[in-house]
């Protein structure tokens, strides 16, 4: 008889704790040792799932309490281990961190709904004997979190391991199954904005290689496959079910535009769309027989250049939302729509299919879960439509020819482009900052397609296209 897969949940006291170097490193080691390993997300996050599904080989899902009901993340978390026999979350912020004091939508909660256990990671920086007490705390302020091992982060010497080991085994009887000791170069590529996403990245390989060799020296990895819980067998059901394709949809998808779930590409095909992967950055220009277009979020302004050198490309995409194409933009998408991009004194020409200018902050504009009402007609969602999101931007409005009152969706929770607003609309095109998870938002993937096939239904009368469109 076939056993069931195994899995647990890789969490941490706090961001910047080193739960990715933890997860990445366990999931590489894994693989070489013959693991088939499913990897998940909790939290908005796509450069840590972009190295767990590089590591892992196959796609990481996002498993998030806020964006998705309890329903539809055991279903999407045991469709994902369909192929696995491990399976490893990774967390994020601290394990009981969530919206409010009581720790809504926390790991925590995510591991308590799955049933599985928590790989706790701790950054042991200029500590000892307190390492021993914040495990306590974890293991005491809620009964139903299991915590199967601790891995010491950020440690300097063998001393300081030796005595950490032996605080935390003495007043928590919870095994310490892992060290990653203190050195001078990150594992992960950094830069100001944090871990570099690996699309652009050279030689992601090297570092799969160095973090499994140290699971291989500095781990016990039997102690830790011994303390994960078995995940229910997943059988198949509607959610698997794909329409023929139906319609054509390009997706702008390069080292700019990196930030897409995997859900959201599946949804579309799900929904009857064919997907089309398009390089904005050296393709000639859009191809001529799209149906609609998805430019998702991501970094344009650390190709600001090569964006502005494609000249053709951007004058493409202005003359496809000029002819009525559907396009649906978030965040770095929604930037590469506008008139220009300032930096460092250079002004980059953008697509310009709206008269903004952004310029680029050190600091964030806008970071977390968002929600957002639907109040003005667009191609995509019906108006009352209310959706969660999540917002993450360094980008700044520095300057707009229109007014709050133009945009489509009210903020009921986060920034949005202006005066607690977001989402500009022109012809068929809706740029927003917030980002959407498909699982979370079914009307997302329904309203893309729709548009694409009531666009191709009529696209030798642009007129009747623009009329029929805007009725969803």
């Amino acid at each position: 008889m076939k056993k069931n897969p195994k899995g647990l949940v890789v969490a941490g006291l706090s961001g910047g704790s080193g739960k990715s170097v933890v997860a990445v490193g366990l999931v590489a080691r894994l693989r070489q040792l013959g693991h088939r390993v499913a990897v998940f997300k909790k939290g908005p996050d796509y450069i840590d799932a972009g190295w767990l599904g590089l590591a892992a080989g196959s796609p990481c899902l996002n498993l998030d309490p806020f964006l998705l009901s309890e329903e539809v993340i055991a279903a999407s978390f045991q469709q994902g281990m369909v192929h696995g026999d491990t399976g490893l979350i990774e967390g994020n912020r601290g394990l009981y961190d969530g919206v409010n004091a009581r720790g809504g939508f926390s790991t925590a909660e995510l591991a308590i709904q799955l049933g599985l256990p928590v790989l706790l990671v701790v950054n042991c920086t200029k500590a000892t004997r307190t390492v021993a007490a914040q495990v306590l705390g974890c293991r005491e302020l809620d009964p139903r979190i299991v915590i199967c091992g601790v891995v010491l982060n950020q440690v300097g010497t063998g001393r300081q391991e030796a005595v950490i080991r032996e605080a935390v085994e003495q007043y928590t009887s919870i095994p310490v199954v892992g060290v990653v000791y203190r050195r001078k170069k990150d594992f992960f590529p950094m830069r100001h904005l944090g871990v570099t996403p690996h699309q652009e990245t050279d030689g992601a390989s090297s570092v799969f290689e160095d973090l499994a060799a140290v699971v291989a020296k500095n781990f016990d990895l039997e102690t830790i496959l011994a303390g994960m819980a078995e995940v229910p067998v997943f059988r198949a059901g509607e959610r698997a079910v794909r329409m023929e394709p139906q319609v054509t949809i390009g997706i702008l998808r390069d080292r700019a535009f990196q930030f897409y779930y995997e859900e959201n590409l599946e949804a579309l095909r799900r929904a009857g769309a064919r997907l089309r992967m398009i390089d904005a950055l050296i393709d000639a220009q859009l191809p001529g027989d799209l149906d609609g277009l998805y430019i998702g979020g991501g970094f344009p302004e650390t190709s600001a250049r090569a964006i502005a050198a494609n000249t053709c490309f951007r004058e493409s995409v202005r003359r496809a939302a000029d002819a009525g194409l559907p396009i649906y933009a978030e965040c770095g998408g929604l930037i590469f729509l506008g008139r220009s991009l300032i930096m460092e004194g250079e002004e980059f020409p953008l697509a310009g299919v709206f008269d903004v200018t952004f310029t680029i902050s050190r600091k964030p504009q806008a970071h977390g879960y968002s929600i957002f009402r639907v109040e003005g007609e667009n191609p995509f969602y019906p108006v009352n439509t209310v959706v969660k999101g999540h917002e993450f931007r360094y980008s700044v409005v520095k300057s707009w020819d229109g007014a709050p009152a133009d945009l489509a969706l009210a903020m009921e929770r986060g920034t949005g482009f202006m005066d607690g607003r977001d989402g500009l609309v022109k012809k068929n095109v809706l740029a927003l900052y917030t980002h959407v998870l498909a699982p979370g938002t079914p009307e997302w993937a329904k309203g893309l397609v729709g548009a694409a096939r009531r666009f191709s239904a009529h696209r030798g009368n642009p007129d009747l296209a623009q009329r029929s469109l805007r009725k969803v």
